[in-house]
């Protein structure tokens, strides 16, 4: 049997060599929340805070300790408007990236 990479290093390599892996996942996640999947946008979330900021930094960003950001990110966790806000613009930050609305 063919030895396999675990899934969050898979996504820590991916996220750290192609920033544009890390945009769409970023991307995604927003999607999802706007679409009313908040569980799966979380997921993302939640691996893309490890391979980037991580949630010590990610906390200290949005001002709250770290075991609430990792409550808000998982899956029972029911973040605000304004910590989600918050969320988005430390790791667009970390990313340095602008996410571009689009109409459809």
């Amino acid at each position: 049997m063919a030895l396999t990479r675990n899934f969050k290093e898979t996504i820590l390599a991916r996220v750290q060599s192609d920033p544009e892996f890390a945009k769409g996942l970023l991307d995604e996640a927003v999607t999802l929340f706007l679409e009313g999947e908040p569980e799966t946008a979380k997921l993302i979330l939640r691996d893309l805070v490890n391979a980037t900021i991580g949630f010590e930094q990610l906390a200290q960003a949005v001002d709250k300790p770290t075991k609430s950001v990792h409550r808000m990110l998982s899956p029972s966790g029911n973040p605000t408007m304004t910590h989600l806000s918050a969320i988005f613009a430390a790791i667009k930050q970390t990313l340095n990236i602008a996410l571009q609305r689009q109409h459809a």
